[in-house]
């Protein structure tokens, strides 16, 4: 009998759609592909200072109730034309969450939320989502982890980020050049600019690497890098990094590399010190620099949700407060409207003292 070397610690194996038939299944229509379009093109003049509007990635930490998301992209519609002179409004649609050790792993790995991990249902519901936040007019934002279910659902993006445990990554950097969305690398969690700083010079570059095609084929894919990549401040070990002198001392890293000299504050994280309320604090000093003249700063990402607060995911799903994140606490639906109308202010008001010959960077 022959030796048993593969397999020995696979438990079962089931086929999932390939991309195609996904796509398929869940299509996007001209108009929706128009409005991911647009707003790509919006938010490249952002990060490449073309446009002097603030972007704002705004949203539930992570999805799990699509009823309520969609509540929360239809609010967005409705607050946008408010802002709309300073602010460009993008949903944070995230569906993956990185774990340092275990936890509920997001929409696409457990849909039901009961610990079965229906994948095909996850990816199904995800990809749904996203082209419905398209057909509101809402420019979508989510988080690439997995390096394979980006091709279910990635190209519906206005806008990527890739996060603090994943910017040292040679994989997530060379699929980050591939993207086709605007994409944000986050400092890592020890709070060290150079790790992304890196991970954006090599984003930019041409690679070859093996990846599935949309018939689910195994295929090598080359690049011609994504010139629109750009760094995202979360704060880190030694605390947080929003203040002025960090996002000059982070300008300064990114001038001596050569690369897109503007960054985005995440107000979560260790800029708050893990405290979901802290976030309009961050926001109101990163206001108050924008205010001053600052040009430094392209946008800023909130972890909103329309109950404030976070909520513990256990026993029937059924029970969990409508609208309230289970994963990382988040800023309710009326203290975001406040955040978003106070960083409106400000980017008028650095308009005005930046005409009158202040001091813009």
């Amino acid at each position: 009998m022959p030796t048993r070397i593969a397999d020995l610690r696979i438990a079962g194996e089931e086929l999932l759609p390939t991309p195609r038939e996904l796509h398929a299944a869940v299509p996007a229509g001209e108009a929706e592909q128009a409005v991911i379009a647009r707003s790509r093109g919006l938010v490249r003049d952002i990060v490449h200072g073309r446009d002097d509007r603030l972007m704002v990635v705004t949203g539930p930490c992570s999805i799990h109730d699509v009823d309520a998301a969609l509540e929360y992209a239809g609010r967005l519609r409705e607050a946008a034309p408010r802002v709309d002179d300073a602010l460009l409004l993008v949903m944070r649609v995230y569906f993956e969450k990185p774990r340092t050790r275990l936890g509920w792993k997001g929409m696409i790995y457990d849909p039901d939320l009961d610990g079965r991990g229906d994948i095909h249902k996850g990816l199904l519901k995800a990809r749904s989502l996203l082209v419905a936040c398209a057909g509101l007019g809402v420019p979508a934002a989510s988080e690439i982890l997995d390096l394979v279910t980006p091709q279910y659902y990635a190209e519906l993006l206005s806008w990527g980020a890739i996060g603090a445990r994943t910017t040292e990554s040679p994989l997530h950097r060379q699929m980050a050049s591939a993207l086709s969305a605007p994409l944000g690398f986050k400092n890592p969690t020890s709070g060290k600019l150079q790790t992304a700083v890196d991970a954006i010079v090599v984003a930019a570059q041409s690679h070859r690497f093996p990846s599935i095609s949309l018939d689910g084929r195994a295929i090598v894919v080359t690049t011609t890098g994504n010139p629109d990549c750009h760094l995202i401040l979360r704060g880190g070990e030694s605390g947080p990094n929003y203040s002025a002198g960090s996002v000059a001392a982070a300008v300064q890293a990114l001038r001596d590399a050569g690369i897109a000299q503007r960054v985005m504050i995440d107000c979560s994280h260790a800029n708050s010190g893990g405290d979901y309320r802290r976030q309009a604090l961050v926001a109101a000093d990163v206001a108050a620099q924008i205010a001053g003249g600052s040009r430094d700063i392209l946008g800023l990402m909130l972890e909103s949700h329309l109950v404030e607060g976070r909520q513990t995911l256990g026993g029937d799903p059924a029970s969990l407060c409508y609208g309230q994140s289970i994963t990382d606490g988040c800023i309710g639906w009326d203290a975001t409207v406040g955040v978003l109308e106070q960083l409106a202010d400000a980017v008028r008001a650095g308009r005005r003292l930046r005409g009158a010959g202040g001091p813009a960077k």
